[in-house]
């Protein structure tokens, strides 16, 4: 996949088509959703013999426009991007998203990223599309703007969730599944389970103390996480090895009265070896239960065991 920054030029080589079908949007996430209007450019753009092109930013634009109540964001960059060439799409254009893009008109957003540098022929969106100032364009501005510079305009209706509610399938749904600890429902509409990156840290070695030594995951504060709880899940190290684990995240009531932010550990089941200063990625799969206090040490660790035991159960491990 083709990694797009300049914007002031067209990126088409001289030969080859000049034109794409192409689609816009934060695609935080990646999800079943946004994977299928991918889909849907792909198949036009093979059908017209043009680009099949992402168009998207490098932040949130929440993050720039109303950073105090910005959303948590499902995939870093890097996720973003390997998730996006995934697809199979044949190129992805990355918008820096700052002040002055947030500013730009959707008029002159289109002319200038959508026409006069991607060539569009045509533009696949869902049917809720805004984007430009003040999110004050949509689909009829869109196809006002295409009828003046030559390309269609596709809305398509949204996904529904699929487990019975009648609500569209989106990020902020798969939020709203994740902080309810509803793992196995966020991976349902990701298309995958929700995985959790970043390096591994030096922490109080308590679970080392216990018995049960994990790897402390230090997860970027704009990323979202499931609600505090234990999980079971995968760890995947950098070498391609992939380990089940249990996964405590939470503040440790048991030992801190007031900690300020939950902590990622993961202990991985039949591993013994060196994981710090790692670059992790941390795969929940299932809820086992919520976190709690206990009366003491011997308390914990009976129900460690039995946690290790359930996350063997239902990882068939």
């Amino acid at each position: 996949m083709q990694v797009i920054t300049d914007l002031t030029r067209s990126p088409w080589s001289d030969g080859g088509p000049q034109r794409s079908v192409l689609t816009i949007g934060a695609y935080d996430g990646v999800h079943l959703g946004h994977q299928a209007i991918i889909a849907e450019v792909r198949r036009q753009a093979a059908e017209l013999g043009a680009h099949s092109v992402v168009v998207t930013f490098d932040r949130h634009p929440a993050s720039v426009v109303r950073p105090e109540s910005a959303p948590k964001l499902l995939t870093d960059l890097d996720q973003k991007l390997e998730l996006l060439a995934a697809t199979g799409v044949d190129a992805t254009v990355l918008v820096h998203f700052d002040d002055q893009q947030a500013a730009e008109s959707p008029e002159g957003f289109a002319r200038r990223v959508l026409v006069d540098v991607l060539g569009a022929q045509r533009i696949v969106v869902g049917e809720d599309f805004h984007f430009g100032r003040g999110r004050t364009g949509n689909v009829s501005l869109l196809r006002e703007i295409g009828r003046q510079h030559d390309f269609d305009v596709e809305p398509l209706e949204l996904l529904e969730r699929g487990d019975g509610v009648a609500e569209p399938l989106s990020s902020t749904a798969i939020r709203r599944a994740m902080a309810g600890g509803q793992v196995e429902l966020a991976a349902a509409m990701l298309g995958r389970p929700f995985q959790a990156r970043g390096p591994v840290v030096q922490g109080d070695q308590r679970g080392r103390l216990l018995g049960f030594p994990t790897a402390n995951v230090e997860v970027p504060n704009a990323i979202c996480l499931p609600a505090d709880g234990v999980y079971a899940g995968w760890y995947l190290r950098p070498d391609g090895d992939r380990r089940a684990c249990a996964i405590n995240l939470g503040r440790r009531p048991t030992f801190y009265e007031h900690a300020d932010h939950s902590l990622l550990e993961a202990h991985l089941l039949d591993f013994t070896g060196d994981l710090y200063g790692e670059h992790a990625k941390v795969e929940f799969t299932h809820f086992l239960r919520s976190e709690r206090k206990f009366d003491g040490i011997d308390a914990l660790v009976a129900q460690l065991k039995q946690d290790i035991e359930h996350a063997r159960s239902v990882l068939g491990v």
